[in-house]
């Protein structure tokens, strides 16, 4: 009976090991999954981060503007990297105007080494016609209003047109260029762009730049 009884025994011990194995296989598995898992979880969100958001990507875009239904006279405002950015189209009269008043002028050829090359003359543009300049005033920051129609000469004595700051009173005309005696020290800003076709303006890229 004892050895009968022992070798059943025997038996169910040798049947059982094949199931513990393949249950041991199993936890072994599930665990090794599991783990994984949270590998793959804490991963995801680090891996994450390494990319740019859509707001940064947004802040650093070039921006595509088309020019072709403003009016001469007429000035547009587009944010380019959360700045304000101004395209004005200038009439004749208003170009052949800024040469009368650049001795009034701290930098009027652009000589402060601030914009592209392009920019470092009278009418600091790529086309005579159209101004591309940053809207933000070189002194504190405030952004200038733009006078026309004769108001911008109760600023300045024979300039019709341009740019004054509300904040501490500094003046530019409309090439940007400043005026002498007012708080701010550098001509108003001109951004990279170039022309993608005669009615489309790229901010943010100059030709042949790398």
């Amino acid at each position: 009976m004892s050895k009968v009884s022992a070798d059943a025994n025997d038996s169910s011990e040798v049947a059982s090991q094949p199931q513990d194995n393949t249950r041991r296989r199993f936890l072994t598995v599930a665990t090794s999954v599991v783990g994984a898992a949270g590998v793959v979880g804490v991963a995801i969100p680090f891996i994450g981060s390494w990319n740019p958001s859509a707001k940064a990507r947004a802040a650093g875009a070039d921006v595509e503007v088309d020019i072709s239904k403003i009016e001469p006279g007429q000035l547009i405002r587009v944010m380019w990297r959360s700045k304000p950015v101004w395209i004005v189209r200038r009439t004749p009269e208003l170009l052949a105007s800024l040469a009368n008043h650049e001795d009034q002028l701290k930098d009027p050829n652009s000589e402060v080494e601030q914009q592209p090359a392009f920019a470092q003359n009278r009418y600091r543009s790529l086309k005579e016609e159209y101004l591309v300049l940053v809207g933000i005033c070189t002194h504190l920051g405030c952004s200038p209003q733009h006078l026309k129609d004769g108001a911008f000469e109760e600023r300045v004595e024979g300039v019709p047109e341009g740019f004054f700051c509300p904040c501490h009173g500094s003046k530019f005309d409309m090439a940007g260029r400043v005026f002498e005696n007012v708080p701010a020290p550098s001509n108003l800003v001109v951004p990279p762009y170039m022309y993608l076709d005669d009615t489309t303006l790229l901010i943010g890229s100059e030709e042949g730049a790398a």
